[in-house]
C-alpha cells in the first residue's frame, strides 16, 4: 500500500485492506519456496481463479489446462470462476470485501494502478530455479515488474502486424511496405473501386508506439505529455494521410466494427492487428487470401505493440501455497503449451512458442518476432485517465474537426487536470 489517493481510486480505504490483508504471514512463504501445496497430509486444498470468458474453444483449453493440473497435484481443486461483463469492477469490489480470488488474471493495462495499492502479492520469494524466468519475453515480463519485484507472469499475448491482402497488392504492382513511407505510397496505389489502402484505428492503444517513436513520451511523471512537438511529429502522418491523401479510414466509415471485419469484407486492403484476426478470418471470411508482416519500420527502427495479460496472486489470499503452486503451472512450460496448443493465445515463453512452431508460423510468425522489441500497453496508474482524454480529442483531428496540436494540447489539459483531482 502506498499512499491513499492510489487507495481511494479503487475506492479503498487503508483501514479496509488493513483487515483484508491480516494472517498474511511468513510462514506461508516459507512453505510455497519449499514445494508444499499448502494441504496437509494429503487434505484438500481449493483455490480460486478468476477470470473473463472466452470463446468455446479457448474455454474448452482452459479447462484442460486445469485439468492437467488437477491431475499432477491432486491435492489442490480449482474453482474457476468467470466474469463476463465489468471484469476490473468486479475485481476490485471483492477485493475491497476481502472476496477476492486466490489468483487471478490482470492486463499489463490495469497493473500499475492495482498493484500500487497492495493487493497484489509479489512472487520473486515463490520463483524457484526450475521456473525457468529467462525463459519469458522480456518486454512482457518487465510489463508486471514495479520497483524491482515481480508481481505477475504474463500468460498469453499478442503484437500487431501488417495484415495485407495479396490478391490486391498484386494486382497494383505493390510490395508489401517495410517502413511507414513506403506504406502511405502503397496506400494510394491500394485506393480505388470503394477500397481503402490502409484500415486505421486511430486510437492510443494502437498508436502509443507510433507516439513514441521520434523521442516523445505520451506519459512522463505520471502524466499525460502526448501534446509534446515530438509526439504531434510523430502522430501527423497518421491524420494526413486520412484528411489530405485520402487513402486510409477507420471502420465505422466503411460500416465495419473493427479492423479485421473491415479487412475481410474487402473494404481495405491493408490494416493492422493481431493474433486475434487469424482465427476470426479463418473463420469469418476463408475466402480471403492474405499475408502478415512485421510491421513497417519508423525511422529505421523496428517497431509495434504488445498486449499481454498476466496471472497475478491475491495479497490477502489465505492458500498462498496452493495459488502459487496454480500460477506456476499456468505461467510454467507444460500449463501453457496445453493453454497455447490451438493458436488462440500465444506463449510468452520462448521455449513453448519455439515448439508449437509460432516462431516459423506463415501468419504468425510476424507476431512472434514483434515481441522482442514491442512496446507493451502499458504505462503507469493513470494511463486508463490519459487514454480516455486522448482518445476523444485525436479522433476530432484524424475526422478532420480539429487540428492536431489544438486537439492534443486540449486532451493533456484536460486529462492532468483529471490526475490532480485523483
Amino acid at each position: 500500500m502506498k499512499t491513499k489517493k492510489a487507495l481511494a481510486a479503487l475506492g479503498i480505504t487503508s483501514v479496509l485492506f488493513g483487515s483484508v490483508l491480516t494472517g498474511c504471514g511468513n510462514s506461508e512463504t516459507t512453505a510455497a519456496k519449499d514445494g508444499k501445496s499448502g494441504a496437509e497430509d494429503g487434505e484438500k486444498v481449493e483455490v480460486t481463479l478468476a477470470g473473463w470468458g472466452g470463446n468455446p474453444s479457448e474455454q474448452k483449453l482452459l479447462q484442460q489446462t486445469l485439468d492437467g493440473f488437477e491431475a499432477k497435484y491432486p491435492n489442490i481443486d480449482v474453482k474457476l470462476e468467470v466474469i463476463s461483463d465489468q471484469y476490473m469492477d468486479v475485481i476490485k469490489t471483492r477485493l475491497i470485501g476481502g472476496k477476492g480470488p486466490d489468483v487471478f488474471y490482470l492486463d499489463a493495462f490495469e497493473a500499475p494502478g492495482l498493484i500500487e495499492t497492495g493487493v497484489v502479492e509479489p512472487l520473486d520469494e515463490y520463483v524457484t530455479d526450475d521456473f525457468d524466468v529467462s525463459d519469458f519475453e522480456k518486454p512482457l515480463l518487465e510489463a508486471f515488474r514495479v520497483d524491482g519485484k515481480t508481481y505477475g507472469f504474463p500468460k498469453d499475448y499478442s503484437t500487431l502486424a501488417l495484415f495485407y491482402n495479396k490478391k490486391l497488392l498484386q494486382e497494383a504492382g505493390v510490395e508489401v511496405p517495410k517502413t511507414w513511407d513506403e506504406l502511405r505510397e502503397a496506400s494510394k496505389k491500394l485506393t480505388k473501386d470503394g477500397v481503402y489502402g490502409f484500415g486505421a484505428a486511430p486510437e492510443l492503444a494502437r498508436t502509443f508506439y507510433i507516439a513514441q517513436a521520434g523521442g516523445g513520451d505520451v506519459v512522463k511523471n505520471n502524466k499525460a505529455n502526448f501534446a509534446s512537438p515530438e509526439v504531434i511529429k510523430a502522430l501527423q502522418p497518421i491524420v494526413d494521410q486520412h484528411n489530405i491523401d485520402k487513402t486510409s479510414a477507420e471502420p465505422k466509415e466503411v460500416g465495419a466494427t473493427w479492423g479485421g471485419e473491415m479487412f475481410g469484407q474487402g473494404k481495405a486492403a491493408m490494416v493492422i492487428e493481431g493474433n486475434w484476426a487469424i482465427p476470426f478470418l479463418a473463420d469469418t471470411f476463408p475466402n480471403v487470401e492474405y499475408g502478415t508482416a512485421e510491421l513497417p519500420a519508423i525511422n529505421g527502427e523496428k517497431s509495434t505493440m504488445a498486449y499481454t495479460v498476466a496471472y497475478v496472486m491475491n495479497a490477502a489470499s489465505q492458500k498462498k501455497e496452493a495459488a502459487w503452486e496454480l500460477l506456476s503451472y499456468l505461467t510454467g512450460k507444460e500449463g501453457m503449451e496445453t493453454w497455447t496448443s490451438k493458436g488462440y493465445a500465444l506463449p510468452t515463453r520462448q521455449s513453448v512458442a519455439a515448439k508449437l512452431g509460432y516462431d516459423k508460423d506463415a501468419l504468425r510468425g510476424p507476431i512472434v518476432a514483434g515481441a522482442k522489441y514491442a512496446t507493451v500497453w502499458a504505462g503507469g496508474p493513470n494511463l486508463p485517465i490519459i487514454m480516455n482524454n486522448f482518445n476523444n480529442q485525436f479522433m476530432s483531428a484524424f475526422l478532420g474537426k480539429s487540428s492536431l496540436d489544438k486537439a492534443l494540447k486540449e486532451a493533456q489539459e484536460q486529462a492532468n487536470s483529471e490526475i490532480k483531482q485523483k
